[in-house]
């Protein structure tokens, strides 16, 4: 057999799923953070193999998979638009391992991070409407696991978290019921749905379900729970297809009101959790904005904005967190003059934050740029609200950069900075980001492909005059 046309994503997938059930059976953290690096590394391998090999135009078809012995029919496989965000995901999961201190493995929960791994690559190859709400609400379960196993607060989760699952099947179950019926889904049976997204997302007035996560959980679960923005793939599977325009253009005012409220809350945050938590909801918000004018441009600018924000907010998720391995919980209330002690890292947190906000020669620039432009041409209340909370954030980063790097002369005896693995890992990302950056135009194509697939199969659906 040639192994171009191995089934990738399936090995992708059951690396990460046969990784966690053989790490968990270890009680030494050295031995199973090992072997947990090795099963994410290999995971992280098969997801690359599976894209490559979506995009090699000279590639057969893939052999029969574990997929089709299971469940006798393809659930999971790559299209335009999973095969960025499967890689994608996979990477972050190896680095944020991979970054892990030795005086923190017992708090990253390996075992967990592979389960959590597993469901969310499934997650984002998956395109049938009930299999991808089991996975949604499965992915629901790592997280309250982690906060138990903490024996932190699990209410404010288990509440958010239950009205989603609630809400997403309700409203499933309504669609897909009205659809068999009359091959439309009307408005009444799209709004369960329609919440539920908004929930996961964290959408004000939903929202502190995410900064209560940020604040209970371990850095890098949080992390990894929440930057790949699985709400948002939501969105774009189960709600974009069918729902009417003017259900689709409830989203634009409320992820407008969040983007703008959250960035501004980062601005004045003296906790940097919850700083980093405001920030990524108000520019996980801006990619809803886009999703909501579903138009051509506006969707490839989400779509390009989502990507980037996934690999530069996961980067800027690190570097706190690598701070807070070495000085705990910092306050945002004074300076700390942190750069002597670890100038790399002040620079990437410098890059990796200047990148999340759009800052031009980064990876977000395009994307950022062309989500303004779409905005204010569809409609300007829409676009001030975008430049206003894109100009927030980037005051909420340099704020935050110079409160934790600048101000003062810090003492210290200990060597600070960065070790090896976390250097990997920091690099990694600063470099995908500039890169991309300064040579956009491959990811531009491919999330124009995908904004072109999208409204297709929502033309399909939905038969008439092109979307606006």
């Amino acid at each position: 057999m040639n192994a171009q046309n191995l089934p990738w994503l399936d090995l992708a997938i059951l690396s990460a799923l046969v990784g966690s059930a053989l790490v968990g059976l270890y009680r030494d953290p050295g031995r199973a953070f090992r072997l947990g690096l090795a099963f994410t590394g290999a995971s992280l391998a098969c997801a690359l193999l599976a894209s490559l090999r979506f995009y090699d135009p000279e590639s057969g078809p893939a052999a029969a998979g574990l997929q089709a012995r299971l469940f006798g029919r393809t659930l999971f496989a790559l299209d335009e638009l999973s095969a960025v965000l499967v890689p994608a995901v996979a990477l972050l999961h190896f680095l944020t391992a991979l970054a892990t201190a030795a005086t923190h493995m017992r708090r990253f929960s390996m075992s967990w991070s592979l389960a959590s791994s597993a469901l969310r690559l499934a997650t984002f190859s998956c395109r049938d409407p009930w299999p991808l709400v089991a996975l949604l609400c499965l992915a629901t379960i790592p997280p309250y696991v982690e906060l138990r196993i903490r024996r932190r607060p699990t209410r404010v989760y288990l509440l958010h978290m239950g009205a989603f699952v609630a809400l997403l099947a309700a409203g499933q179950a309504a669609v897909g019921q009205t659809l068999r019926a009359s091959g439309q889904a009307p408005w009444w049976a799209v709004l369960p749905l329609l919440a539920a997204v908004l929930i996961r997302c964290a959408t004000v007035p939903a929202h502190c379900w995410l900064t209560d996560w940020f604040e209970h959980a371990s850095m890098g679960i949080a992390l990894l729970n929440v930057v790949p923005m699985t709400g948002v793939y939501a969105v774009v599977r189960l709600i974009l297809p069918i729902a009417p325009g003017w259900v689709l253009s409830t989203i634009g005012p409320f992820s407008t009101i969040t983007a703008v409220y959250a960035a501004g809350m980062a601005t004045v945050q003296r906790d940097t959790r919850r700083f980093f938590a405001h920030l990524l909801l108000s520019l996980a918000s801006l990619a809803l904005v886009g999703l909501e004018l579903h138009t051509e441009l506006s969707l490839t600018a989400a779509l390009s904005l989502w990507t980037s924000l996934l690999l530069s907010l996961g980067g800027f998720g690190l570097m706190l967190r690598a701070l807070e391995g070495r000085f705990g919980r910092l306050s945002l209330a004074e300076y700390h003059g942190l750069y002597e002690h670890s100038p790399m890292l002040a620079v990437c947190f410098l890059v990796t934050g200047l990148a999340s906000i759009g800052f031009p020669g980064t990876l977000g620039f395009i994307a950022m740029d062309l989500l303004v432009d779409s905005a204010v041409e569809a409609n300007p209340s829409l676009g001030i609200g975008v430049v206003a909370a894109a100009a927030l954030s980037g005051i909420a980063v340099l704020r935050a950069y110079f409160l934790l790097f600048t101000g003062k002369r810090h003492a210290s005896t200990l060597d600070l900075g960065l070790g090896l693995r976390e250097r990997i890992a920091v690099l990694t990302l600063t470099a995908l980001v500039l890169i991309g950056g300064l040579c956009p135009q491959p990811g531009i194509s491919s999330r124009l492909r995908a904004a072109d697939e999208i409204l297709a199969a929502r033309q399909a659906r939905r038969p008439g005059p092109p979307a606006r």
